[in-house]
């Protein structure tokens, strides 16, 4: 079995309702994202000898996260209080886009994988750094 793995970088903005430090207020971080999927080698056509042509991966990594997540406002749609801010934000004509969970590192970085794998992609594993010294790991 092969593994390949695509690197992306992108902005978001959060807020983590009920945190006890200053991540409870409404602030952005520039995400890097690593997707890692797994696989066999194609055998024969275009893509032989490949687990997958990156293009294609950057292509459904694009759509199924990217556009929606880049500089977007990313809550959790079962707090109350960060679907006020999304709703008063969507009135005002900015991006947002909601979760059923709350936006920690880890719990993005799972709904990324299960998003991904939902879609047919081989996912193995997500690395999601939320700054340059902190990331988070999620494989199954």
């Amino acid at each position: 079995m092969f593994k390949i793995a695509k690197e992306f970088s992108f902005d978001m903005a959060h807020m983590l309702d009920g945190h006890d430090g200053k991540c409870q207020n409404l602030h952005g971080h520039t995400y890097t994202l690593q997707v890692e999927i797994c696989g066999g080698l194609h055998t024969e056509g275009a893509k032989r000898g490949m687990v997958m042509d990156y293009s294609d991966l950057k292509s459904i990594v694009k759509t199924e996260i990217l556009d929606k997540m880049d500089h977007a406002f990313i809550y959790d749609t079962t707090s109350e209080k960060e679907c006020k801010v999304a709703q008063l934000l969507a009135e005002l004509n900015s991006k947002t886009f909601g979760i059923p969970a709350r936006t920690t590192a880890e719990q993005m970085a799972k709904y990324i994988f299960d998003t991904l794998s939902d879609v047919g992609l081989p996912v193995s594993l997500i690395r999601l750094w939320e700054t340059p010294t902190s990331y988070c790991e999620y494989q199954r």
